[in-house]
């Protein structure tokens, strides 16, 4: 068995210069204003242009597919063409929150219990057994 190394103490987490890459994405496509949507390579060049997001453009990409895709699938974000993280994007359909009909909810009184009808069993009274004769 060898020795366990001691854990460094973990260090407070730095926050990103830039936002997050969800809305770095909707930044880009709604400025880029494009009719058919805007193509991925489109999008990553904004990022690149006016955000503080590094050199590593390996990983701004894989982070802004996995932004593309999160959004399709929330519905934030509209896929016009291609399929994944490729093709072209919109906006998607912003879905206007109905306020919660609250005073509804509070008029629902809790269902009163009616008492169960007391069960009548009848207990089988086992005749006395008698011990066996040898």
């Amino acid at each position: 068995a060898s020795p366990k190394k001691a854990k460094a103490a973990a260090k407070p987490k730095t926050p990103a210069a830039h936002p997050h890459y969800a809305e770095m994405v909707a930044a880009a496509v709604t400025s880029l204003k494009e009719r058919g949507g805007s193509s991925r390579i489109a999008i990553f060049k904004y990022i690149l242009k006016n955000f503080n997001v590094g050199a590593e453009e390996k990983k701004i990409n894989a982070h802004l597919k996995l932004a593309l895709k999160a959004g399709v699938a929330k519905g934030t974000l509209k896929q016009t063409k291609g399929t994944g993280a490729s093709g072209s994007f919109k906006m998607g359909e912003v879905k206007a929150e109905k306020p919660k009909k609250a005073p509804k909810a509070a008029a629902k009184k809790p269902a009163v219990k009616k008492p169960a009808a007391k069960k009548t069993t009848v207990k089988k009274v086992s005749a006395k057994s008698t011990p066996k004769k040898k």
